[in-house]
């Protein structure tokens, strides 16, 4: 029987990240030479093409994709042995690194997080917030364990992963108690010249809406566009405009913002990722808020 080289498999996993063999050669401080030799073994090992020549990169065979999901996962596997020896015994507290894209309403990603402190053990949260394009360059160097999105990542951003919808959940529209019984009267057409603040034109909720209010022949007075979405609640709750959030945190902004239904804008969804590198959900945190969100908070 033929043995499987771990360490060849580890050159060409990181070549494979990396997109190139230099790249590789100074993330694992080895020759590039000493790579090349190493993955051809791999190959010859296998009997397969691993990788083809596209330019200035190396592209996955289809072979080769094959190899890289199963490579993704045996490392996978390798690191959660190390965090289960570090976290041996059931006091100490199970990490949990969460990326969280800055379009994602903030009520929205408390609703996700919840299930993961309703585990039989302790949990120790840390979130970190950003881009999409820098979250998954994170995710991919394995310094968090999920990105929660609302875009799924896309091959643009040339880092292997994995989209897990969590749900999805129909927009509306609320504002202050006064405006939203104006605004409720002859919907959607009231909403023509009535002040909104929305997302900024790079969020996808954004764009979504701009092709409602051309549906609908109405073209509301943007008075603010905000990445924000706690600070656009603050501002609708004072009166400055209506806005539109997921139907899931309807009740939420009510009860925290003093926000009111104005209507639904139909067809109009925001869908929620959770994205990894692992092909299969295995932190038990996150399976919980998979399980969860699809089971309860969006079913």
């Amino acid at each position: 029987m033929e043995w499987l080289n771990y360490h060849h498999l580890l050159y060409f996993w990181t070549v494979a990240q990396e997109g190139t063999i230099a790249r590789a050669s100074e993330k694992l401080m080895l020759s590039q030479p000493t790579i090349s030799t190493q993955i051809k073994s791999l190959e010859a090992t296998l009997k397969e093409k691993l990788f083809v020549r596209r330019g200035r990169r190396l592209a996955l065979t289809e072979t080769g994709e094959l190899v890289y999901g199963y490579a993704n996962e045996i490392f996978s596997i390798g690191r959660e042995l190390q965090s289960a020896l570090r976290q041996q015994g059931r006091d100490r507290p199970l990490r949990l690194t969460v990326g969280i894209t800055d379009a994602l309403p903030k009520l929205v990603v408390h609703e996700l997080l919840r299930p993961a402190f309703n585990l039989n053990r302790p949990i120790q949260l840390t979130c970190r917030e950003g881009k999409l394009i820098p979250i998954l360059a994170d995710l991919a160097s394995h310094q968090l364990d999920v990105a929660l999105a609302d875009t799924p990542a896309g091959e643009t951003a040339n880092i292997k992963t994995f989209n897990h919808l969590l749900g999805e959940a129909p927009l509306v529209f609320v504002a202050e108690e006064a405006m939203a019984r104006k605004l409720k009267r002859q919907f959607p057409h009231s909403l023509d010249d009535a002040p909104v603040l929305l997302p900024t034109p790079n969020f996808s909720v954004r764009r979504q809406l701009d092709r409602w209010f051309n549906r609908k022949d109405v073209s509301p007075r943007i008075v603010a566009e905000i990445e924000d979405s706690a600070l656009t609640k603050v501002f609708a709750g004072e009166g400055m405009g209506f806005i539109a959030v997921p139907q899931v945190i309807e009740q939420n902004v009510y009860e925290r913002y003093g926000l009111h239904r104005i209507g639904q804008a139909d067809d109009c969804y925001e869908r929620f990722y959770a994205i990894t590198v692992e092909r299969r959900l295995k932190h038990p945190a996150v399976i919980a808020i998979s399980e969860v969100a699809r089971e309860r908070l969006f079913a």
